[in-house]
């Protein structure tokens, strides 16, 4: 049994597939990134990255973004990595469960009574009421329904449009098929980036009986449509106790903000409002699909409490990184304390 507790033969399956896609180049210009943060030489690092991919399950991003090159290997085996959340979703979910988190839309219609913002879907017959919706609402967001990261994701503004027969065909042309209204974020949410709708990731995994929070993220957006980071955004790690900013933010491209870069406000002061109210809407949203177990939720607080965006049943990792918080260990624990791997 491998140290993470995790079947051997997804391990393997995963090494094997890795080796086969592995590109050293790359691998060499991340060890770059280590040398330039903490001075360790290129070789030494290559060699622990490859070691660290096939012993503990750390992908090479991970390597980078969690300061392993400063950990003890203690340390390093607090940190939840993506190969090894890989393994878990895989083992705690269904096919049927994963058809319900992949398509948007199909999300929207199991979790409706959960999402507190209007949404319509497109289709090719609806012109007229897609015109209403729109206009009714102002702005809207457009969504691809299978998407990732964040992308097939646009702001549309009735003022902006001219032909409502051309915008319909373009909705439909672009696969843009589920409208939504804007949400609107708790102002201390806005205090930080009024012009992105900033979404909290809460990972959770439901055993059948209960719900345990096992990691609690904030992202923070620059004023575009998602706060993604393909979109420049960063994020906080939220004590998943109480709600607080761990630390200072930061994202996968080596960038860190003690401010947010536009409003100057502290990200390490961040309470996230409502947090009880977020966390009681997992609880509850957790258990409407049991053949998923182990995901990662995405809502926003409101004045009024937590809207839920959406589930991803491959939850993803979000982790302290050293560097910037001075916390040298993870979440890991209150996985395997949750899960029991």
């Amino acid at each position: 049994m491998p140290a993470n507790g995790l079947a051997l033969g997804p391990k393997l399956r995963y090494l094997a597939e890795r080796a086969r896609r592995i590109d050293i180049a790359s691998v060499v210009e991340r060890a770059k990134e280590v040398r330039d943060q903490h001075g360790k030489a290129v070789p030494s690092v290559v060699w622990d990255m490859l070691w660290s991919a096939a012993k503990h399950d750390v992908a090479f991003q991970d390597y980078v973004d969690y300061d392993f090159a400063i950990l003890s290997r203690d340390e390093r085996e607090t940190f939840m990595t993506h190969p090894v959340s890989m393994q878990l979703a895989q083992r705690y979910s269904q096919p049927a469960g994963r058809a319900v988190f992949e398509d948007k839309i199909a999300f929207n219609r199991r979790f409706d009574a959960y999402i507190d913002r209007e949404w319509l879907v497109v289709t090719r017959d609806n012109a007229n009421e897609v015109q209403a919706f729109v206009e009714r609402l102002g702005t809207v967001i457009a969504k691809v329904p299978v998407s990732h990261m964040g992308l097939g994701v646009r702001r549309y503004h009735a003022r902006d449009i001219d032909d409502w027969a051309a915008f319909h065909r373009r909705l439909v042309d672009g696969d843009e098929m589920l409208l939504e209204e804007v949400i609107a974020q708790h102002a201390d949410l806005s205090a930080v980036c009024p012009g992105t709708v900033n979404t909290t990731r809460i990972v959770a995994f439901f055993d059948g009986v209960d719900v345990s929070i096992l990691a609690v993220a904030q992202k923070f957006g620059r004023g575009e449509v998602s706060d993604q980071m393909s979109y420049g955004g960063f994020y906080t790690m939220l004590d998943p106790d109480t709600g607080h900013a761990m630390s200072a933010g930061y994202d996968s491209h080596g960038h860190v903000h003690e401010t947010h870069p536009d409003s100057g406000f502290r990200i390490a002061d961040f309470q996230l409002p409502h947090f009880d109210e977020a966390i009681a809407l997992i609880d509850r949203a957790a258990r409407e699909v049991p053949e998923v177990q182990y995901a990662g939720w995405d809502v926003v607080v409101t004045d009024e409490g937590a809207d839920l965006v959406e589930g991803n049943w491959g939850a993803g990792v979000y982790e302290n990184k050293p560097s910037v918080s001075g916390i040298r260990t993870g979440h890991k624990p209150r996985y395997r304390a949750a899960i029991g791997f």
